[in-house]
């Protein structure tokens, strides 16, 4: 990362450079590079996906003249942004289908309002990374574009999402007016996210990146980051599947241990330990200092006191332990051998 900095720093002006304000040669590289993948005319580079989805659910809202918003009950703008949909953006938002599985188009389809725009998260990180079928996926599209919305992507873990499909990252946006995706999750940067869709989409997108305070005086360093883990690691994310649907059937023989779903979709899943979650948290620490294993830093509580959640995500460090290792390391955790 320094030496990219540096050579961007010291490059000829007006061939490869810093951006200023999000203009630059190099960046719009990088946006275009992005964009082609998913099969879009024009992407924006921006510090975060909150950014990213409100612009894109506000853009489609304002152009349709409907504030009402539909998505998933555990979607990320509702539970983790502090509804700053509504209070900056005056949108209404309807929960759609139950919080513990999938939405279906029959749940869709018995939504009673119009909608300005509908979103879909891919996959479904809190019930798990699950994802639709793909036939269920384009009629869940279908039936959100009769409600008369546009329809967004919450691609956060879009690439990891595209070995389940086995289609192509652009084939899968082709479903979507507007795409989000991130790069600090399964490609490793330290942080940012693009949103793509049509060029006068992304122009308008400009325009409230900067309302936002999201236009930087550069954005290089999160940019540069993007683009390596980009280039060094998209083509991974099949092998991190393989690896998590291993490890899943492995540690699933495990008393006290259930699997959400399973088999894994993409390369997380949820696994469910029973026991007190300090007991289960003291334990993983202590096999970590002991043997150099290092399981989870903390659960994360479930409705039923006796199950807590690790939620497990496959990446570099998975792909280099064996399997017998993760059963080892799971049963000292459970079991306290």
């Amino acid at each position: 990362m320094r030496d990219a900095l540096v050579g961007l720093a010291e490059a000829t002006p007006g061939e490869i450079a810093f951006d200023r304000y999000g203009s630059g040669a190099w960046l719009a590289g990088f946006e275009a590079k992005v964009a082609r993948e998913l099969g879009k005319e024009a992407a924006v580079f921006l510090p975060s996906g909150t950014l990213a989805q409100q612009i894109a659910l506000r853009i489609w809202c304002d152009r349709g003249g409907n504030p009402t918003i539909a998505y998933h009950p555990t979607c990320h703008l509702e539970i983790h942004e502090s509804r700053g949909y509504a209070m900056l953006h005056g949108l209404r938002a309807l929960l759609v289908g139950s919080p513990a599985r999938l939405m279906t188009p029959a749940d869709v389809r018995a939504i009673a309002d119009p909608l300005g725009a509908f979103l879909v998260e891919l996959p479904q990180r809190e019930i798990g990374a699950q994802l639709p079928p793909w036939d269920e996926l384009v009629a869940l599209c279908d039936a959100a574009r009769a409600t008369g919305a546009r329809v967004h992507l919450d691609g956060a873990r879009l690439w990891e999402a595209a070995p389940y499909y086995e289609r192509s990252h652009a084939e899968i946006a082709a479903l979507f007016d507007s795409v989000y995706v991130s790069f600090y999750k399964g490609l490793d940067a330290l942080a940012g996210a693009v949103l793509a869709g049509d060029a006068d989409f992304i122009a308008e997108a400009r325009v409230w990146q900067h309302r936002h305070g999201g236009r930087l005086v550069t954005i290089a360093p999160l940019a540069l980051s993007a683009e390596h883990g980009f280039d060094r690691n998209l083509s991974k994310m099949g092998a991190y599947r393989e690896k998590a649907i291993a490890v899943a059937a492995r540690i699933a023989t495990i008393d006290g241990v259930d699997i959400v779903p399973n088999p894994p979709q993409t390369n997380t899943f949820h696994v469910f330990l029973r026991g007190e979650k300090e007991t289960l948290e003291e334990r993983a620490h202590a096999y970590a200092r002991e043997r150099g294993t290092f399981v989870f830093a903390r659960l994360a509580p479930t409705p039923n006191p006796a199950m807590q959640k690790w939620e497990f995500v496959a990446g570099d460090a998975s792909l280099e332990v064996e399997l017998d290792e993760f059963e080892r390391a799971v049963r000292a955790v459970v079991s306290g051998a």
